[in-house]
Order: C-alpha cells, then sequence, then structure tokens
C-alpha cells in the first residue's frame, strides 16, 4: 500500500510513546513555566505530541528534543496570544444584552477596568516572585491548577499539613505587600 502524494508520512506509534515516556513531564513543567496554568499547560503538550504523530519519524527522531521543546513553546506562545485577543466578559453584562453597542464613555469604563485588571495581576505575580520556591509551587498549584490540598501535596512530595501552612504563609505575606503597596499610592 502506497502513500499518497498529498499525506505526509506519519511516526509510529512506538516513537510518540517513547517521546510520551521520555518527555511528558519536563514539557510540562516548560509550558507551565510560560503559561502559568496546569491545565493549559498539559493542553499544549498534548497538541505537541498529536502534532508529533503528523510527523516523519526518520526526518524527526534525530532532533526530537529540541523538535518538541521548540512546538512546545510555539503552541504555548499560541495560547498566549489567542488569549490576549479574548476580552473577558462579566456575568452580568449578558443581562445588559440589547444588541447595542456600548457608548463611547462605557467603552473607556470597560478598557481602563480591564487595564487596572492587568496592573493588579503584574504587581501580584511580582510579589509572588519574593516568595520561596515551595510557596510560589503550592500558590501555583492552588489557584492556576485549582488542585486540592491533597493533590498539592501529591505533586510536591509535601505533607497537607505543610501545603496549609506554606499557602497560609505566602497569601498573608502577599496580602501585607500588596496592601503596603496599595496604602503607598493613596
Amino acid at each position: 500500500m502506497s502513500e499518497s502524494p498529498t499525506t505526509p508520512p506519519q511516526t509510529t506509534g512506538s516513537l510518540v510513546r517513547e517521546a510520551v515516556e521520555e518527555f511528558e513531564v519536563p514539557l510540562v513543567r516548560y509550558a507551565m513555566s510560560i503559561l502559568h496554568d496546569l491545565e493549559r499547560a498539559r493542553d499544549v503538550v498534548q497538541d505537541t505530541f498529536l502534532r508529533l504523530y503528523q510527523q516523519d519519524e526518520e526526518e524527526i527522531r534525530p532532533k526530537l528534543r529540541s523538535w518538541l521543546f521548540t512546538v512546545c513553546r510555539n503552541r504555548a506562545y499560541d495560547v498566549i496570544k489567542k488569549e490576549k485577543r479574548m476580552v473577558p466578559v462579566e456575568e452580568s453584562s449578558f443581562y445588559d444584552l440589547g444588541g447595542a453597542d456600548p457608548s463611547p464613555r462605557e467603552a473607556m469604563e470597560l478598557r481602563e477596568r480591564e487595564r487596572e485588571r492587568g496592573e493588579e495581576l503584574e504587581r501580584v505575580y511580582a510579589e509572588m516572585k519574593t516568595l520561596s520556591k515551595n510557596q510560589q509551587d503550592v500558590l501555583r498549584l492552588k489557584f492556576q491548577g485549582e488542585l486540592s490540598y491533597k493533590e498539592i501535596a501529591e505533586a510536591t512530595g509535601l505533607s497537607m499539613g505543610n501545603v496549609g501552612f506554606l499557602l497560609h504563609a505566602a497569601l498573608k505575606k502577599l496580602r501585607s505587600k500588596l496592601g503596603a503597596a496599595e496604602a503607598a499610592n493613596y
């Protein structure tokens, strides 16, 4: 059975299985460092392996590691670009749908609120960098990965009590620093 000229050769399932076994965890970590969200990172890695399946095994095998990380990086940045184009909509605005465009004043107020939210997030991320690595990890897993204390304990190898302590201490420190910064602005 010969392949048609329009269908590119594909990798065998064994190469994909080998790649998943060896590179899944490092790729998820890498995507997490870009996206700061476990589920989105996993989606990006899954898409990376799907793209691997569509490649010619002979061509890819010699450069597998670099190819996987390149595709993973590009997909992660594609996700970020797509999300920047998306405008978050508050639930209450669904009830106000009348078909009319917002007035210039309403549009300006909306842009201002979005800008302020973006600045607040930047301050939070900047302050997170001052926390210990363990505190940063448990915060990301809790609020970005939406994991339970038990799941965080399993993922990090920490006890559930330690996870709770780290979360409490990290949040207290962030509130203190962000509250002090907020007070300094007034």
